[in-house]
């Protein structure tokens, strides 16, 4: 079996899983904190901290650590050499942002948790192009290493 190919498969198959994630938990807060401003009943709030709690375990962080494994795993493959390319450093800056957008999330789920969230339902829309935009950039860089 061809060691590259299944770490790639694998690899893919996460980002899949987390980029879902990472585009579905915002859309929960945003109707979430429209729920708050609109004294919607309690039961509703404590489903939407079930919905983004077990979605942020369950499927995010598994789906982001089995992503890094994998690109850590698949790097290593090819060889560490590879990493002197600029295509693939960039391509790891922009999946750090991603990281850093997914522990984001993380803060803002643990204020909802708490009943403190600060931002409106426009922050969490507008926010939630940020992985979109980050996909689009790293799947181009990936494919047709440009640089």
């Amino acid at each position: 079996m061809n060691t590259y190919l299944l770490f790639k498969s694998i690899h893919l198959i996460a980002v899949i899983s987390w980029m879902a994630g990472l585009l579905y938990l915002p859309r929960i807060f945003v109707y979430h904190s429209e729920a708050i401003i609109n004294n919607k009943p309690e039961a509703l709030n404590s489903t939407f901290k079930i919905m983004e709690r077990r979605l942020f375990v369950y499927i995010m962080n598994p789906a982001m650590i089995v992503s890094w494994i994998f690109g850590i795993l698949l790097i290593h493959t090819i060889g560490l050499d590879n990493l002197s390319f600029f295509w693939l450093q960039l391509k790891i800056v922009f999946v750090v942002i991603l990281s850093i957008y997914h522990f984001f999330l993380f803060q803002c789920l643990s204020k909802f948790a708490e009943n403190n969230n600060s931002y409106s339902p426009r922050f969490y829309r507008v926010i939630n192009e940020i992985p979109t935009i980050l996909l689009i950039a790293i799947i181009i860089i990936a494919v047709f290493k440009p640089l």
